[in-house]
């Protein structure tokens, strides 16, 4: 591959990821329902602190999307595999069927595919 499409395969899986993180920190800055549900039932939170949780995820959630445009870091991009990787797998585990875990495939992928092709440079 050439490198003016390295650069453009670089771009692109880093928009993605910045995407797919800055939307999910809005929603949960925005206090989405279904997800402090879910949180009060994963951890026995009750509502108050969970929304608090959310907002401070959902914070942590836009600082890595602003981060993996100006500055991705390989330790960052694991994270936001692992991370992606976990808010999938949450679906399944508080009931909704597995292909809501399916479809994010992508939340951790991508975050792992930038982190290969990081790595893989010389």
């Amino acid at each position: 591959m050439n490198m003016a499409n390295e650069k453009k395969l670089e771009w692109i899986l880093r928009i993605g990821v910045a995407g797919e993180f800055l939307g999910h920190g809005v929603f949960a800055v925005l206090g989405k329902a279904d997800w402090i549900k879910w949180t009060e039932q994963l951890t026995g939170l009750d509502t108050a602190t969970a929304t608090t949780f959310m907002l401070v995820v959902g914070i942590v959630d836009i600082l890595l999307a602003i981060l993996v445009l100006v500055k991705p870091m390989k330790p960052i991009l694991l994270w936001m595999a692992f991370w992606g990787f976990w808010t999938a797998l949450v679906r399944p585990i508080v009931g909704l069927p597995i292909w809501d875990f399916i479809e994010r495939f992508a939340n951790w992928a991508a975050p792992l595919a930038l982190y290969y092709f990081y790595k893989s440079e010389k």
